[in-house]
């Protein structure tokens, strides 16, 4: 048995829950409001939810479009002391397999990892994540993953070039409470990959689902467009591609773009 699937068995068991879920009407954004939150003792993990947020964004200087009370907007308050600064993105493969783990039993294996960490349905955006991290003495003393996740919206009005719902992809509304509870028990139960350090698996669990992870596909950077594949993932979150004339060509976040199919 693949170390892999031993990982996912051995945690399949769901132990009771500690977490502490705060449920806001409406908020400027759940991951300001986590930014000054004072964990009590013995709470490891905080989530805060919201139907709305006033100013909620996605990366970068991207608005994050949601009408209210029809989707998940939420934020997950870590304390990752294990994971080492260098390697801070293992962090941000771990929250797009534990939100892919829940989606698929929804919406079937149509679910990929955009990197660095949305979540697409076929080629349609159906979740994003905004992560910050704080240090403390050269360790993350706090992770919190800002999510923003499509579940009954029908109709999007910004300018967005691909957005999608679960609601449109099934054909009917979805319990937003039922799935947001799916996805606090992945939180917590994937969290044992980072405490038993297993992060080579991390990786290896992250690569197998990435969007355009095998073949070459357009992609465009600062000069100019070209066809690349995606040789991998760094634990420091840089994107490796190869283009046609076997050239290695390494990117940050923001320095290259997805081109279209």
């Amino acid at each position: 048995m693949k170390i892999i699937d031993k990982l996912k068995k051995a945690f399949e068991k769901q132990p009771v829950s500690t977490t502490k879920i705060v449920r806001l009407d409406s908020v400027e954004s759940t991951n300001g409001y986590l930014r000054t939150y004072k964990p009590e003792e013995n709470e490891p993990m905080t989530v805060v939810m919201a139907d709305y947020q006033t100013a909620g964004r996605g990366q970068g200087t991207n608005k994050w479009e949601s009408e209210a009370g029809k989707n998940l907007l939420f934020s997950v308050l870590l304390h990752p002391y294990e994971i080492p600064v260098a390697t801070q993105f293992l962090l941000s493969m771990y929250g797009a397999l534990c939100l892919r783990d829940v989606l698929t039993k929804y919406v079937g294996e149509d679910i990929t990892l955009k990197w660095p960490n949305d979540i697409y349905w076929k080629n349609k955006k159906l979740s994003g994540t905004l992560i910050e991290t704080k240090l403390s003495g050269g360790r993350i003393k706090d992770c919190i993953f800002g999510v923003g996740l499509n579940v009954n919206q029908t109709v999007f009005k910004s300018d967005a070039p691909n957005p999608v719902s679960l609601c449109q992809i099934l054909g009917k509304e979805i319990d937003r409470e039922a799935l947001l509870q799916k996805i606090v028990q992945a939180f917590e139960r994937n969290y044992e990959w980072i405490r038993s350090a297993n992060y080579g698996a991390i990786s290896s669990m992250y690569h197998d689902a990435l969007y355009r992870g095998k073949g070459f596909y357009w992609y465009e950077d600062k000069d100019g467009a070209f066809e690349g594949a995606i040789v991998e993932v760094e634990d420091n979150g840089h994107l490796i591609l190869r283009d046609r004339e076997g050239r290695i060509r390494t990117y940050e976040f923001k320095e290259i773009k997805y081109g279209k199919i």
